[in-house]
């Protein structure tokens, strides 16, 4: 080994403080960057990939049959702007019912004679395309579980038709839930219902302002109101990206806060390194060693811990990247997600470099020094350093120990200073990790809309075989239900909620419609903005289902799918993310001609002041045991994985980032305490006591986590004030101010005190290790 090699492997083994801490502030810096970087390209990557090779359609657009004619629409192929388009395809919204049990939902049905090639290339994944009537192909989207051979069959159309599934595709773009060969929809449209879809690629759709143009572009020289839907080949995109681009802004503002204490870090331990070895440096220079060789002996020192750190961090932001793309592997079918190597390469330079670019910067001054000027510098801070501090500190009613710990940051405020931002970052970490854990509850209780004492829940559906019809269970009568309730002694107010499924114009797949009987204002649910339904024909909507119809607050729009089209008119927009925001939430009385017979319903309570709720359950059960259904306190189910995996990783990460300011701390802190070994002896042999030796080490910190955990708190507020809305908006949600806002006055002392945790938790083994020293051998320390 080369005399620059020992050099180098004697430090490191030497320092072993300054190495974990180095190495650990590495590791978490990588393990998010690796886990940041490679959900910000697994979200998008196989959308795109799928999306060119397909020829994805840049917009879907629905016409009526009844105001515009095919040779009309074909002339739209032409415009302006358009690079190629499909269609017309002529399609329906119709009810199926599948052989086995299973919910009867409406779907889209475009007749199409083949895969297609210039716009929307089908990916067939199983059997193969129709080549007559009475065959179909399911969407992989689609809501009925798809087995070949299996007959579906259209009760509610004239002549009772059934087709049999001869295949299973997808379409990136989602522009059907089913194909038929066109010969087959004349028999699948019911008279005055039928449309067409027209599909096209623009040369420029890269933004939504583009994609907007290109739409008015092709619509413009039809008849008004000809086009009663579109969608957007960006919102489906976003869509699919959402479970893991949520991710994202959290783990971006992670991998900031570890890069920069990685490099503050890495700075200060080489440059105390340089500062309290500097007549180590002089011998090194006066034995040969040039001054370059000085400067790559610490840079050395700097990477081989780093290096260590940066393969726990790829290692670790691997494994915690595990649940992530587990959720976008759903997205994508059977396709295997995985960490691309060049992600990992980056990571590995970019970290690296910093760390010997830090570290250079920091041991240049060693390769400064002059040799005589270097033996002859002592390891101890200037004899006038701090005189004014502890001369204040002295005059204050307080015991010695406490006074000579207080005035001690002003003697190095080079390393305060550096420690105190250590602690300063900690305190942000903390500070930002209870913030999105409150706005992650928030969510989740609007998403529950759990307000609610006692639940009778919606029956669960029977998906045995279905026998004859005397062997079925008796379905519940939620008049008879609601009847009980209000019977009930302590009942105060409730409602009741049933789902059904409908479709609307443009869009592909089923929107679930919320019916209300009763006012459900007080159910939990979070309005963003405009008001909660009033009337009959009114609607509130999420936010991502606005930005999907193109629709804002005053809009209509028409439910499709039921025994009739229902219109009605958006009031308001709620925070609702279940269901991918694809939620319509009305008043019973709207779909009472369209859908009479709301049977599957829930019923919600909120009892009177000073009503035991188990007593009040145990009742009502004795009167719903003969209709069926049972009541339960409390809300409905609000769990979700994606909670429990931010919260586990931002659990984990602030964790990590704790350790790092704590070991920070200890590493100043432990420098300090070896400086000052022989006043610590005289102090000693003066009469401190071991007691009074902690006491004055573990004040020395109080000041700069008092300090940095002030500073950090309000930096972790705005942090989260700028992660938190990104969050949201990567998944198509606009959070109120309820879900933001979610710091309290009586939170933040204890947060801003967290820093002085932190620092006081770095210093206890130091403090421990000054008070064991032995008096003798502390005099005799030089």
């Amino acid at each position: 080994m080369s005399a620059l090699g020992k050099v180098v492997r004697s430090g490191v083994g030497r320092r072993r403080v300054q190495t974990l801490v180095i190495g650990l502030a590495t590791m978490m810096a990588v393990a998010a960057s690796v886990l940041g970087g490679s959900l910000l390209v697994v979200s998008g990557a196989p959308f795109d990939d799928a999306f060119t090779k397909q020829h994805g359609a840049h917009l879907s657009v629905q016409f009526d049959a009844g105001k515009v004619g095919a040779a009309r629409l074909s002339r739209s192929k032409d415009t302006e702007g358009v690079s190629s388009a499909a269609g017309p395809f002529p399609t329906t919204t119709v009810t199926p019912r599948s052989e086995g049990a299973g919910p009867e939902w409406p779907i889209t049905v475009v007749g199409r004679g083949d895969l297609g090639r210039d716009v929307d290339e089908v990916a067939l994944l199983d059997g193969r395309w129709p080549t007559r009537s009475g065959e179909i192909v399911l969407s992989a989207d689609s809501s009925i579980f798809a087995t070949m051979g299996m007959k579906i069959a259209f009760p509610d159309l004239s002549g009772d038709p059934a087709l049999t599934v001869v295949g299973v595709a997808r379409s990136v773009t989602q522009t059907a839930d089913a194909w038929v060969v066109p010969s087959q929809m004349p028999a699948l449209t019911a008279p005055g219902s039928g449309g067409y879809q027209m599909l096209y690629r623009f040369t420029d759709a890269g933004t939504a302002a583009q994609v907007i143009a290109g739409g008015k572009a092709v619509t413009q020289s039809l008849p008004p109101g000809a086009a009663v839907g579109e969608q957007s080949w960006l919102t489906v995109k976003k869509t699919a990206e959402q479970d893991t681009a949520v991710y994202v802004p959290f783990l971006i503002a992670f991998g900031a806060l570890g890069l920069v204490m990685s490099v503050l870090i890495v700075g200060n331990v080489v440059a105390s390194a340089v500062g309290t070895g500097t007549r180590r440096i002089g011998i090194l220079k006066a034995v040969g060693f040039t001054p370059a060789q000085v400067v790559r002996a610490y840079v050395g020192q700097a990477l081989i811990p780093a290096a260590i750190g940066t393969a726990l961090g790829v290692l670790a932001g691997h494994l915690l990247a595990v649940p992530v793309l587990a959720e976008a592997e759903e997205v994508y079918g059977t396709s295997s997600l995985t960490v691309a190597p060049w992600v990992d390469l980056a990571v590995i330079a970019g970290v690296l470099g910093l760390v010997a670019a830090t570290a250079w910067a920091s041991a240049w001054r060693a390769g400064r020094l002059r040799t005589v000027d270097a033996l002859a510098v002592g390891r101890t801070a200037s004899a006038g350093r701090g005189r004014w501090a502890a001369r204040l500190a002295g005059r204050l009613p307080l015991p010695q120990p406490v006074a000579l710990g207080l005035a001690r940051p002003f003697v190095r405020p080079a390393r305060s200073l550096a420690m105190g931002t250590a602690v300063l970052f900690g305190a942000v970490a903390v500070t930002f990790t209870v913030g999105m854990g409150a706005s992650l509850g928030e969510v989740m209780k609007a998403r529950a809309h759990d307000a609610a004492d006692v639940v009778v829940p919606t029956p669960l559906p029977d998906f045995g075989p279905q026998g004859p019809a005397t062997e079925k269970q008796p379905e519940v009568d939620p008049a008879a239900v609601a009847a009980a309730i209000e019977a009930a002694a302590g009942t105060g107010k409730y409602y009741s909620a049933a789902t059904v499924r409908a479709t609307v114009s443009g869009l592909t797949g089923t929107v679930n419609v919320n019916a209300f009987t009763g006012d459900a204002s007080w159910g939990g649910y979070t309005m963003v903005s405009g008001r909660w339904i009033g009337n009959p024909g009114e609607a509130v909507v999420p936010t991502p289902f606005l930005a999907a119809t193109g629709t804002r607050i005053g809009d209509t729009l028409t439910l499709n799918g039921l025994a009739e089209p229902v219109t009605v008119r958006i009031v308001g927009e709620v925070l609702d993310p279940r269901n991918d925001g694809m939620q319509v939430f009305t008043d019973a009385s709207t779909l009472t001609i369209a859908h009479p017979d709301l049977a599957e319903t829930s019923h919600h309570i909120a009892v009177t002041s000073g009503t035991d709720v188990t007593g009040y359950v145990d009742a009502l059960n004795k009167d719903l045991a003969p209709l069926g259904v049972t009541a339960r306190a409390g809300g409905l189910d609000s769990g979700s994985d994606m909670v429990v995996t931010l919260n586990a990783l931002s659990a984990i990460l602030t964790l990590m980032l704790v350790a790092v300011a704590a070991l920070g701390v200890l590493n100043g802190v432990l420098l300090d305490t070896r400086e000052r070994v022989r006043e610590i002896g005289v102090h000693k042999a003066l009469g401190m006591t071991p007691r009074q030796t902690v006491a004055m080490v573990l004040t020395s910190v109080v000041l700069t986590g008092l300090v940095a955990g002030a500073l950090g708190v309000p930096l972790g507020v705005a942090l989260h004030g700028w992660v938190v809305p990104a969050m949201g908006d990567s998944v198509g949600l606009r959070l109120p101010r309820s879900v933001i806002a979610v710091y309290h006055a009586a939170e933040l002392l204890p947060l801003a005190l967290g820093g002085l945790l932190i620092a006081t938790l770095g210093a206890l083994l130091p403090a421990g290790w000054a008070a064991r020293a032995r008096t003798a051998i502390a005099l005799r320390t030089e």
